[in-house]
């Protein structure tokens, strides 16, 4: 079986590195002066950074409720610099200390507070979004074709362009406008084929990025591209901005109180899926483990075993999906992913090192332009893999 190098969250010059580095310490400022914390939480908040950057990697306590589960998690690492550890490994308990420190889930006035949430609600309350829910009223007088494509590429692009951007621009070379592998034809005839297809989403960010993303599985369901879809959220905050319940639920009131008609109906018809049962919104503990997609639990993969197509949203899924690993950049997406229970599709724009299934001439002049491509967001790509 083909191996690769797992990516350390410590090692000098990377990106996993910068992220403990020169993100979180900017994160945490953040989040402190975005509510109101008192002392205790402060503290112990400014204590889990400085721990991250130059310490040693301490257990949770044994009252948190997850404390056996991280124990088994983390067997080995407990003990050792945080910079030992597998940067999704790190960065995924980096968020649930970040969550124990700020009292997210112990009793008290705290506990259930979305440390995130004011990042989330100015972002989804902003000016952009009010431009991307006017030019949804463009999209009936496009062809059927049209539209799946425009939506499918501003899911992808999540917060980069907007809607409008997507409309006039031209798909007559993808990788001029970013894309360096589109497999979304495949993707098509998968549904197309498909007598009654069930399409599962897993989701990524709030705010601008889901929005994209439940209009997209309003078009799906409308088309009858699927004729029933499932929303994967986290079950808690995660990460900066990833979509909770709540935050699904506040995107489509966002469409339904549009003043746009067109934001207005796409909405309402959410509303009405999720109400008969044609568009559920489902979660599971496993969306907030520090483990790859291989390691999914039976019931999990069971839920997603039925599925026509699982669509993954973003970065970190991506990073699940194929392994938070050094891999080729040629190496067959099929075979990184063949362990999925259903047919898969990532729309991911590259935000970290990890990238498969690309092709040599692509990987060489990228290469070639001396930019970390990998990382810059600039790039984005659609990669499916359906078993024959």
């Amino acid at each position: 079986m083909p191996s690769a190098p797992v990516i350390l969250s410590g090692t000098p010059g990377t990106f996993a590195r910068s992220v403990f580095h020169d993100r979180h310490p900017k994160l945490v400022q953040q989040v402190l002066a975005a509510l109101p914390y008192g002392p205790a939480e402060r503290a112990a908040v400014e204590d889990l950074l400085a721990e991250s950057i130059g310490g040693l990697l301490e257990p949770l306590g044994e009252d948190a409720h997850d404390h056996q589960q991280w124990t088994e998690w983390g067997e080995g690492l407990f003990g050792r610099p945080w910079g030992d550890a597998p940067f999704l490994w790190a960065e995924s308990y980096f968020y649930r200390r970040l969550l124990e420190a700020t009292g997210y889930f112990r009793p008290g006035a705290w506990q259930g507070i979305d440390l995130f949430a004011p990042f989330k609600t100015a972002e989804l309350t902003g000016p952009a979004v009010d431009a991307e829910l006017a030019t949804l009223g463009e999209l009936p007088s496009l062809s059927a074709e049209k539209r799946s494509d425009v939506l499918l590429s501003s899911a992808l692009w999540g917060n980069r362009a907007d809607l409008s951007f997507q409309i006039t621009a031209s798909a007559s070379n993808p990788q001029s406008s970013g894309v360096i592998a589109d497999d979304s034809p495949l993707l098509w005839r998968a549904l197309a084929a498909a007598s009654s297809p069930k399409v599962c989403v897993i989701a990524d960010n709030a705010g601008r990025e889901l929005l994209p993303d439940l209009v997209l599985v309003d078009h799906l369901l409308t088309s009858g591209l699927a004729a029933e879809a499932a929303l994967y959220v986290k079950p808690c905050p995660y990460f900066v901005s990833d979509a909770t319940t709540t935050d699904a639920l506040a995107t489509v009131e966002r469409l339904r109180s549009a003043p746009e008609q067109e934001a207005q109906r796409i909405g309402r018809r959410l509303w009405d899926a999720m109400t008969s049962g044609t568009l559920a919104i489902r979660t599971h503990s496993f969306f907030c483990a520090p483990l790859p997609f291989h390691a999914m639990p039976a019931d999990l993969r069971a839920e997603l075993s039925d599925a026509t197509m699982t669509i993954l949203k973003g970065d970190l899924n991506y990073r699940r999906l194929v392994g938070d690993q050094l891999w080729d950049a040629t190496s067959p997406f099929a075979e990184r992913v063949d362990h999925f229970p259903s047919p898969v599709a990532a729309l991911r724009t590259l935000k970290s090192d990890v990238v498969v299934g690309l092709k040599g001439p692509v990987v060489a002049e990228l290469d070639g332009t001396g930019e970390p491509w990998r990382t810059s967001g600039t790039y984005g790509l659609v990669q499916v893999h359906v078993r024959v």
